[in-house]
């Protein structure tokens, strides 16, 4: 019989992850932002917010994002088995995840005016919805798990909002890296992985694991990977022209610099040839 109830140790690990997130927003992002950086202390409340948010979202996403490779790398019951295999490590993986994004719904709700986003919210839903036959069946682990390596391209995205917000320019060295970065891990986790993952979708179908799992099972999982794959190719559209943006202004910037002194040259060896 298919146990369809949570059991105690996921439902302590979501409770945890709910509560450690909202600690590390109210009382361990501003206290060791403000020690790394003077500018946090300037920003207006509203940025603050958003900065502690942005802060617990980057340690969620490298808590989950390496426990993910971790799980992709070594579990072999997981790998072997996609549907059916020992789910203990992801469960957990997911349990922590989830409890994040009931966090993070709950902070866009109270400050909806500011940071509401109905994507994210969207993202989160979908997610979440997914990630509850995980939680309460022990079902699909591998692509429940292979979902969060998406979660690897979130300390980019933070930092580049965390530039922004310190007002770095956009021609910054340190800025332009990153956005290199953030568009090609954001591309190699998110939309490269697609081919693979959905060819061992298709590869489930009509097999005798994917019966099993039944009619919601399947709708949820085939749904929310479709929604959230939608919105990873419109974040992937908006994230590639920005940096498309950055590198055109950057090596503008650089041209407009340099043909000056190149005419400087060119006239400076006329005087001299005349």
């Amino acid at each position: 019989m298919l146990r369809c109830v949570m059991e105690m140790r996921e439902l302590t690990v979501l409770a945890g992850s709910f509560v450690g997130f909202q600690l590390l927003f109210t009382a361990v992002s501003p206290r060791l932002s403000s020690s790394i950086t003077p500018g946090y202390t300037q920003l207006p409340s509203t940025k603050v917010t958003e900065w502690n948010s942005r802060f617990v979202s980057t340690v969620h996403a490298l808590i989950v994002g390496l426990l993910c490779l971790y799980i992709l790398w070594f579990d072999d019951a997981v790998n072997t088995n996609p549907i059916w295999g020992d789910p203990s490590l992801v469960k957990l993986n997911v349990a922590i995840t989830c409890g994040y994004l009931l966090y993070d719904l709950v902070l866009l709700a109270c400050n909806w005016g500011t940071m509401g986003d109905s994507f994210f919210v969207c993202h989160h839903l979908a997610a979440i919805y997914a990630y509850t036959y995980v939680l309460t069946r022990g079902v699909l682990p591998y692509f429940a798990n292979f979902r969060l390596i998406s979660e690897l391209s979130t300390p980019f995205v933070n930092q580049r909002w965390f530039f922004e917000a310190l007002k770095y320019p956009r021609s910054h060295q340190l800025v332009v890296l990153n956005g290199i970065a953030m568009t090609a891990v954001f591309f190699m986790v998110r939309i490269a992985v697609m081919p693979s993952y959905w060819a061992r979708v298709f590869a489930s179908f009509g097999t005798r694991d994917f019966e099993l799992l039944g009619l919601g099972a399947q709708v949820a999982w085939i749904m929310s990977c479709v929604v959230l794959d939608i919105l990873n190719i419109a974040w992937m559209y908006k994230i590639a022209r920005g940096c498309y943006k950055v590198l055109s202004g950057t090596l503008g910037q650089k041209y407009q610099s340099i043909e000056p002194q190149a005419s400087s040259f060119r006239n400076h060896s006329k005087k001299h040839t005349d």
